[in-house]
């Protein structure tokens, strides 16, 4: 499905978003702590935008892997790694969520935007994420949640499931589905309290979340 959409997601995104997404994934970045010749790993990272926000945190000499299991989309991805001169800065890497291969505590930080509720298997992807940590080392999630208000959520209900599907195919000229898989999965991944508990059984301490837009998405930080 994503393959399908690579080349329009950015543009999509914007649209669907209605230009929000930049400022999400901005204060994302900035919940991550600055480390002088850091490592961070971007776990999900599409066309790689998190990734170059992230990159100015791991300091001078830092080093980024943007990793995504979609080949169309990390080749988007590349275009503006390559394009903004930081192919030295950022690796873009073909992996796994649920099978990180990197060793134990390598990174200290590791990121994703929109990535968590793509996974098979949830608690085998925060695991990994985990694993991959330095001790000491810091998890922001960013990810589609549930808004807190009642009028809210009425309204988000119908944008998602009547208006994103007809956007999104219009400009994507989509015949995969993926317009309508995107907010059935939105509805079956676990709200704010319930990705802490989550992370906080993957063995995450210091779990905590930030409400953006009014809960239409948020930002969940946990250390190692």
């Amino acid at each position: 499905m994503f393959t399908a959409i690579a080349g329009v997601y950015d543009l999509n995104n914007t649209l669907l978003s209605f230009g929000l997404h930049y400022r999400w994934k901005k204060l994302t970045a900035s919940s991550v702590p600055q480390v002088e010749r850091g490592t961070a790993l971007d776990v999900g990272a599409g066309t790689a935008d998190l990734a170059l926000l992230v990159a100015p945190r791991m300091g001078d000499r830092g080093r980024v892997i943007a990793s995504d299991l979609n080949h169309a989309m990390l080749a988007e991805g590349l275009k503006k790694v390559s394009g903004k001169g930081l192919a030295g800065t950022i690796t873009c890497l073909q992996a796994n969520a649920e099978h990180l291969g990197f060793p134990d505590n390598t990174f200290d930080a590791v990121t994703t935007g929109f990535c968590m509720r793509n996974v098979g298997n949830l608690v085998q992807a925060a695991g990994e994420i985990r694993r991959v940590m330095k001790p000491g080392g810091t998890f922001v999630c960013l990810e589609f949640s549930r808004p807190v208000f009642g009028w809210l959520r009425a309204l988000y209900d119908w944008y998602s499931f009547k208006l994103l599907p007809w956007i999104g195919t219009k400009v994507a000229h989509d015949t995969t589905g993926v317009y309508e898989y995107l907010p059935a999965s939105i509805r079956t991944f676990p709200d704010q309290e319930r990705l802490c508990h989550v992370l906080r059984d993957a063995g995450f301490r210091q779990v905590s979340y930030k409400n953006l837009s009014g809960g239409i998405v948020a930002i969940h930080v946990a250390m190692k």
